[in-house]
């Protein structure tokens, strides 16, 4: 998952490499993809680190007794990484622990993607092309 991630946030801050520079839907389906990675990959993080033993997150509203209990953890660590990745969170989902810092990392991704986006599609890098 880190890979990924890595994967796709470096695609995003290194613009030169591609030759849309435009605004397009091209550019909003890979924003929209890069978004999706992110999230994705955080909540299985936090899953993974959950299911080994470590408290990343308390649920204020999870029945510990439900049925589903994976499903549950992984609807709610992915509903954390979206909650952190598009804002500043709700407080029904706590990071506790090693989540805090993660958390905070994701956050510091969700704003500064947009930054890049912007970047990467209007800001010219090549220098050959000034005159």
């Amino acid at each position: 998952m880190l890979i990924c991630i890595i994967m796709a946030l470096r695609l995003l801050f290194f613009p030169a490499r591609f030759k849309y520079k435009e605004v397009s839907f091209e550019n909003f389906i890979f924003l929209g993809i890069t978004y999706i990675v992110i999230m994705i990959g955080f909540g299985i993080l936090y899953l993974l680190l959950d299911m080994r033993g470590l408290i990343v997150f308390y649920d204020v509203y999870q029945n510990v007794d439900s049925v589903g209990h994976f499903l549950s953890k992984l609807e709610t660590s992915i509903y954390l990484s979206a909650v952190t990745l598009f804002s500043v969170g709700f407080g029904d989902v706590i990071p506790v622990g090693i989540g805090r810092l993660l958390v905070i990392i994701e956050a510091l991704l969700g704003y500064t993607i947009p930054a890049a986006f912007v970047v990467r599609t209007f800001v010219d890098f090549d220098p050959s092309s000034r005159k």
